[in-house]
């Protein structure tokens, strides 16, 4: 979510009235009060569009280029604004399978190398990266990118509760809050986003076939657990 700023407009010439008089029927009459009445409308209002706007694009920006994982040809961008505890998170991206759930994840870990895995993470050898082998660099999940209710790590599998991805793109936008220990490891640039969910055998759903079961949940195939995108948030 790139939030656009508006421009608060302002109008100088509106002091230089204060002292400008005009000639009605032989007299003269001042316009300093009517002019004043403007300026102090006009300030209030540019006050109050300036708190707004302050209100809205506040904070430490981060921002993450998504990477493909596990050959799943996911790109996309992360952008999570951070004020005090509060995360205003927005996640684009495209190429996920389409119509499944995505589980998707800020992680951080004070051990971590605050960065996406690589093939080198792959401990077993069997060219695939499992959630759990990508942790030592990207950390443990902190905060879940459900659609609704808990964004804690409880709801690191609430598969139901997370996008779907129609037509094989995901538009997420909300705002949750998180402990002030992970809200400020994201504005050091520690935090990393990742996006789970792999069709390995392209047959358009999560099934045991190709990987068995995921190593995070016996009932879960691994295609629904192992990362499919991921991006380090940078400020």
């Amino acid at each position: 979510m790139n939030q656009r700023t508006p421009r608060v407009a302002t109008h100088p010439e509106d002091r230089m009235r204060l002292n400008r008089t005009v000639a009605v029927s032989g007299g003269v009459l001042t316009l300093a009060s009517a002019a004043l009445a403007g300026t102090l409308s006009t300030s209030t209002a540019n006050a109050a569009n300036t708190a707004d706007v302050s209100a809205r694009s506040g904070g430490t920006h981060t921002h993450a280029s998504l990477h493909p994982l596990n050959n799943s040809g996911v790109v996309g961008r992360a952008h999570v604004r951070v004020q005090h505890r509060r995360l205003n998170i927005s996640v684009d991206a495209r190429g996920l399978t389409k119509g499944q759930p995505h589980a998707q994840h800020i992680h951080f870990g004070a051990q971590a190398r605050h960065e996406c895995p690589t093939v080198a993470d792959d401990t077993n050898g069997d060219f695939r990266l499992t959630t759990t082998e990508g942790n030592p660099a990207y950390g443990p999940i902190r905060v879940s990118l459900t659609k609704r209710g808990d964004t804690s790590p409880a709801s690191a599998l609430a598969v139901t509760r997370f996008p779907t991805a129609p037509n094989g793109v995901e538009h997420y936008d909300r705002a949750t809050r998180t402990s002030l220990g992970v809200a400020r490891a994201i504005k050091r640039g520690k935090g990393v986003v990742v996006i789970h969910g792999v069709d390995y055998n392209n047959n358009g759903k999560y099934d045991f076939d190709s990987a068995g079961a995921s190593e995070l949940n016996s009932k879960l195939p691994a295609e629904a657990t192992d990362p499919a995108a991921c991006g380090v948030l940078k400020r």
